[in-house]
């Protein structure tokens, strides 16, 4: 499946993803439309601040009130907290954090030996299907993928004589757009289902819902998330990319030569030492009385471990970056490990500016109520339509997909939707393990192609250091199928999944009351 030879990109799917393009490339920089689309809130929260609405907020059981942002105190209020909103923006911190590291790792030259010995055993044909599924299996050490997989996944195309953005779509579509898909369980699984009991006491207080409880749909969907992006990627997203020239700057493009004894000796050596400090982690991680576990667990959230993701990651590029740079000979001094640290910071610049701008909107919408808003009358526009189980389901994926493009948390949507979508399925005979499990696919499905998604504007670095007019709409356009695919054919999937009866996970049902 993994060729060049795919359908010729004059074709009419083409033609349409060139407008996208050629559309999305003309709006104003990503930074601008963060700006603009927080100016757009306020203006409407001002609007609409006088209205009374006659949705109620789940999370209060009041009714939903839009804040007025343009007051003096709203005002004054986001002058004093400018400075922590921006600082306080997630994403940023991981992004930063995770790069010290990988920049030691990679301007060393550890990632580049790594890289080539890998391609020496991986044929070009499993190529696209390994990069999706490491991805996916990204998911478990929550935001690695993003700062991980996604560049590496370009590195690796271009030293493969490929086009290095097909690998990053590849890897974004894994990531994100396949987030719901993963055989592995990870903090998301609790994290949701303490929501959807919660919804269920609406109906049932008392009721449980085990963590695991959409485990088997989410892993086979990985299966299929693999060959549905593999296909794509093939098929369409590559051969469009054969007329996008590479015209990034040779000097930070990767260069692959011979790997020499003395990098080969480096390179051993410095991944043993990664490897004794992985098992010392994993030794301290044993015993459910570990300083590393929250209660027993190590997947909660609150872990200690899951806390220490991102320094674990730096840590993890970090260390055998030096040593590699040192036993190989790139590294002389400390001054050079230093400067690598500097030159990886140096590539995020354009990124830090964007993530200011992020930051403000994203405060700006949740400090408006519109959000809440927004996904409370769709939802209750879904109920009061009174459709069919099976219609009912994919109408949930699709609003779901569609409240996704303006909040991007999977947790916050949930919080906001569970106590609507459960109760109102549980009367139709609908169990909240499926109900749960249609939200997820939606979630993922249009991560991938809005521009409001926190590490959208990443992954557009990404893809700059290899075509430098990369914008908005060429990252819409090519993520776009993905989406579109994801969207119809997982919904479809576990339509049928429904169908055949396989089981969602542990302990979960299909109807309620559970039979």
């Amino acid at each position: 499946m993994d060729n060049n030879n795919g359908v010729a990109s004059t074709g009419a799917i083409a033609r349409f993803l060139n407008g996208i393009e050629r559309v999305g490339n003309k709006l104003p920089d990503p930074a601008m439309i963060f700006l603009s689309a927080m100016l757009i809130i306020w203006v409407l929260s001002w609007l609409l601040s006088g209205i009374s609405f006659d949705a109620i907020d789940p999370r209060t059981g009041e009714t939903i009130i839009v804040n007025n942002l343009l007051t003096g105190d709203s005002l004054a209020s986001f002058l004093s907290n400018m400075v922590v909103t921006f600082t306080s923006f997630a994403p940023l911190g991981v992004v930063l954090v995770a790069m010290l590291g990988v920049g030691v790792a990679e301007h060393s030259g550890y990632i580049n030996t790594g890289i080539k010995l890998m391609l020496k055993r991986t044929p070009q044909f499993l190529l696209t299907p390994t990069i999706i599924l490491i991805a996916i299996v990204s998911h478990t050490a929550t935001d690695a993928g993003y700062v991980l997989v996604i560049p590496l996944a370009g590195v690796i195309y271009y030293a493969m004589g490929r086009h290095p953005l097909a690998g990053i779509a590849a890897a974004f579509a894994g990531v994100s757009g396949g987030f719901s898909a993963n055989f592995i369980p990870s903090g998301i699984d609790p994290l949701l289902q303490s929501f959807t009991q919660s919804a269920a006491h609406i109906i049932e207080p008392g009721m449980s819902v085990n963590p695991l409880n959409n485990w088997f749909f989410t892993g086979i969907s990985s299966l299929f998330i693999i060959l549905l992006g593999w296909f794509i990627t093939a098929r369409i997203v590559e051969p469009r990319l054969q007329k996008t020239p590479v015209d990034g700057d040779t000097d930070d493009l990767p260069e692959f030569h011979e790997i020499t004894g003395k990098e080969k000796k480096a390179f051993v050596i410095s991944t043993l030492v990664m490897l004794v400090g992985i098992g010392v982690l994993i030794y301290a991680s044993l015993g459910t009385d570990s300083s590393l576990r929250h209660d027993g667990s190590l997947t909660s959230f609150q872990a200690p471990l899951m806390k220490s993701i991102v320094p674990l990651i730096f840590l993890l590029f970090w260390v055998p970056g030096a040593v590699y740079g040192f036993t190989a000979g790139t590294f002389k001094t400390t001054k050079d490990m230093i400067d690598a640290m500097s030159k990886a910071m140096h590539g995020m610049a354009y990124y830090i500016v964007m993530a200011f701008f992020c930051a403000l909107f994203i405060a700006a919408f949740s400090q408006s109520n519109l959000g809440a808003l927004l996904a409370i009358e769709g939802a209750q526009v879904l109920k009061a339509m009174a459709l069919p189980s099976a219609i009912t389901i994919v109408g949930i994926i699709f609003l779901t997909a569609f409240v996704n493009l303006f909040v991007g948390s999977a947790s916050a949507k949930w919080a906001l939707l569970a106590p609507i979508f459960v109760p109102m399925l549980m009367q139709l005979g609908i169990s909240p393990d499926l109900t749960q499990a249609a939200y997820r696919v939606g979630d993922s499905s249009s991560n991938i192609i809005t521009p409001l998604m926190p590490y959208f504007p990443l992954v557009v670095v990404y893809c700059q250091k290899y075509v430098k007019g990369t914008g908005i709409g060429t990252l819409v356009a090519m993520m776009l199928p993905f989406s579109v695919a994801f969207l119809i054919g997982w919904s479809l999937f576990l339509l049928a999944y429904w169908w055949i009866g396989i089981p969602l996970g542990l302990q979960a049902s299909y109807i309620y009351p559970a039979g």
